[in-house]
């Protein structure tokens, strides 16, 4: 029995996985301090490997010097004039002549792509060191890239000649998170008179991380984006139409892509415009493996660089459109007709696999498909006989490696083509992301569907969001419920106004609060927080009165009794934006809880499940 205990004892912690992590010393009736990372919450495997970044062993360890992160930059060589070749990745030019530069390839490898009979044309489909760092190791190199570069190369994009008789149409894509999107009141700026722009079409992107806090919730998210763009003063004739789409998991993609080619059809260029972080690099890699690209673009076309640090995209990248004649629009009908009607049962194990993973990534999943595709033929296998038999005076020989031939668009195939381009992201000014690591960028950008935690507060409680967010709840008659809206990686620590101020003093920069993480150092030069007062007043226990947006952080919705006047203090490191949000972008986000968690402030959370776009839900094969 004594051999048995130690399982046994495992095995009751694992079975009340909902059970608060409370500090030592707190008050055991009073639960005035408690950290909720997540109650009753277990990451899934890609959350969980982006947690072990800031996980601190248990052990004490013995204090060391902060070591300086090795950046291989590779050799460069001023005298190699510029390539004029793109990086695949990013879109900036090909070079070896400076490492801090976009586009910098070390010199040896720079030279070892060049050296054949192509020359510089050798170097297409590379990428540059900073896209290969955030492709295979997820870094980000900082480079010397002035903030007014990106609006010049997008303000030259906008303002080429019409090369069909006939503007562009704009593709503009919001994070429906940032609500109010903070780069879409420049839009109007950008579309100047000289711009010849014949149509824009607002996408809202990301709908697959929210929850559903009520039936109809995504027709109001589409009624918020409309009337932001409307505030923005987008209106008339050039507002061609609002989609809300995923462009991680598909959703809503297909009916982009049908919108597109009913009213749009190939009539001229396209260019994905947005803010960092938006998902333009995700959606022009998704429209380049659907219907939408011309069928040989996908075996032609690198796909764009996608990764969670702003400002990837560094200057235009393209794939050719396809032309959408009565014949094809009629194919690709039948076909998404097909899908339609199949349920989960009757797809093959690898459809059924990838639509599991998505599951887990998103609320809201959609299906992808492409009816155009080019029949590939079978490769050929390079014998040589001879390579196979040498005396026993010599050493077997190997024939050096032959390089793939890259495919090519014949001139036919692009002489009157139309081209939908990927952008620079516009920077988006006083936002947290801009004082943050690549490694809490990681932590703070949600990745997976974020399920939200409510707590109960009475006034005197104060609710931390890591490090870069506070709320205090200073008057009121009585408790209101306050619903965190954040990635699933960012600690909420629950605590009161006396305690507070230690608390953050002492565990900023540390494992309890997580982000920033780096400890007193990067405290020194972390923005202090800023108070900024709020006065609200209820409608309802199971309504949201407003949003508190904490920047890129995310936000606290408020709930309280009908008539109910709270007096709020909320706080965001200096130079970032907090935002009111009224009416809240979830208003029921509260009702999405489980039960009370007994002689604590938290509600056991409770996670919707996933919706799958365009497949039979009922029935089985």
């Amino acid at each position: 029995m004594q051999r048995l205990a130690p399982p046994l004892l495992a095995r009751l912690a694992r079975a009340r996985p909902w059970a608060p992590l409370r500090r030592r010393g707190a008050a055991a009736a009073g639960g005035e301090d408690e950290p909720f990372v997540f109650p009753e919450y277990e990451p899934e495997p890609g959350e969980a490997a982006a947690a072990a970044v800031a996980a601190a062993p248990a052990a004490p360890r013995r204090q060391r010097e902060p070591r300086r992160e090795r950046v291989p930059a590779g050799r460069s060589d001023l005298s190699v004039p510029p390539s004029g070749v793109s990086c695949s990745g990013c879109g900036a030019e090909l070079h070896c002549r400076d490492s801090a530069a976009p586009g910098f390839v070390p010199a040896e490898k720079y030279q070892s792509l060049s050296e054949g009979a192509d020359g510089a044309a050798g170097l297409r489909g590379a990428v540059c060191q900073r896209c290969w760092l955030l492709a295979h190791h997820g870094r980000a190199l900082r480079l010397r890239l002035p903030p007014e570069q990106h609006r010049e190369v997008l303000s030259a994009a906008l303002r080429r000649p019409p090369r069909h008789g006939r503007g562009s149409l704009l593709l503009y894509l919001l994070d429906v998170l940032e609500l109010p999107d903070p780069v879409l009141p420049q839009l109007p700026g950008l579309l100047g008179p000289d711009v010849p722009v014949a149509g824009l079409l607002v996408v809202g992107n990301k709908v697959d991380l929210l929850p559903a806090d009520s039936p109809g919730h995504l027709g109001r998210l589409r009624q918020r984006v409309a009337a932001a763009c409307a505030q923005a003063g987008l209106r008339g004739d050039p507002l061609v139409d609002v989609r809300l789409v995923s462009a991680k998991t598909g959703f809503g993609l297909e009916g982009l892509v049908s919108r597109l080619q009913r009213s749009w059809k190939c009539a001229g260029d396209v260019y994905l415009l947005g803010a960092t972080n938006s998902g333009k690099s995700t959606l022009f890699n998704a429209l380049l493996r659907s219907d939408y690209c011309k069928s040989r673009a996908p075996d032609v076309v690198d796909r764009a660089t996608v990764s969670p640090w702003p400002g990837t995209t560094l200057n235009l990248l393209k794939f050719p459109v396809i032309n959408p004649t009565c014949d094809r629009i009629f194919r690709r009908q039948e076909r998404l007709k097909e899908e339609a009607a199949k349920t989960e049962y009757q797809l093959s194990s690898e459809e059924k696999k990838h639509l599991n993973h998505l599951k887990k990534q998103g609320y809201l999943v959609g299906r992808v498909g492409r009816t155009f595709q080019q029949q590939k033929s079978s490769p050929v296998v390079d014998f040589d006989p001879d390579m196979l038999s040498y005396s026993v005076d010599e050493d077997p020989k190997h024939s050096p490696r032959k390089r793939e031939e890259r495919e090519e668009f014949t001139y036919n195939e692009v002489k009157d083509a139309r081209w939908c381009y990927d952008t620079p992201g516009i920077v988006k000014e006083n936002c947290v992301l801009n004082l943050l690591t690549e490694k809490e960028v990681k932590l703070v950008l949600p990745t997976h569907a974020i399920i939200p935690r409510t707590f109960i507060l009475k006034p005197g409680a104060v609710l931390f969001l890591a490090a870069l967010g506070r709320v205090d709840y200073l008057q009121g008659e009585k408790p209101a419920w306050f619903s965190v809206v954040a990635s699933n990686l960012l600690p909420v620590h629950i605590s009161t106004l006396s305690n507070a101020d230690a608390i953050y003093e002492k565990h900023a920069g540390q494992e309890l609060l997580k982000v920033p993480m780096g400890g007193e150092e990067r405290m020194k030069e972390f923005p202090p927080l800023v108070p900024q007062d709020i006065t609200l007043k209820g409608i309802g226990t199971t309504e949201a009165v407003a949003d508190i947006k904490l920047s890129s952080a995310g936000w606290v919705a408020v709930t309280a009794h009908a008539e109910e006047k709270l007096l709020l203090r909320a706080y965001t490191p200096r130079g970032t934006a907090l935002v009111v949000r009224e009416p809240p972008l979830l208003p029921y986000i509260s009702t999405i809880r489980g039960a009370r968690i007994t002689g604590s402030a938290a509600y056991r959370t409770k996670k919707p499940p996933s919706l799958v776009e365009n497949l039979k839900t009922t029935g089985r094969k």
